[in-house]
C-alpha cells in the first residue's frame, strides 16, 4: 500500500489530507503514480494535468518525478515552496 499525502491547495481541491492506495500494476515511479491519479478524472485530473506545478517527496525526502517508488512508501504532493 502507498500512503499518499496532499498539502495546501492540493488538499483543499481534493477535500482530503491523504489516502492509502494499493500499489497499482505498472506503478514503479512517481510519474506512474501521477498518471494513475490523473486517470481518476475530476479534481485529480485537474491537479495532476500539469505535474510540473507540483513538488513531491518520497519517504520525507524531496524527489523528482522519475523517482522510483515501492510498496509501503509515503508520497507527499505539495505546491512549490517560495520564500521572501
Amino acid at each position: 500500500m502507498l500512503r499518499i499525502l496532499y498539502f495546501a491547495w492540493l488538499r483543499d481541491r481534493l477535500g482530503r489530507p491523504g489516502e492509502t492506495l494499493p500499489m497499482g500494476a505498472g506503478v514503479h515511479s512517481v510519474q506512474d503514480l501521477i498518471d494513475q491519479l490523473r486517470a481518476r478524472g475530476g479534481p485529480y485530473g485537474e491537479i495532476f494535468a500539469k505535474p510540473e506545478l507540483i513538488r513531491v517527496a518520497v519517504n520525507q525526502s524531496f524527489a523528482t518525478i522519475d523517482a522510483p517508488i515501492a510498496a509501503n512508501d509515503e508520497i507527499a504532493f505539495f505546491p512549490p515552496v517560495t520564500g521572501g
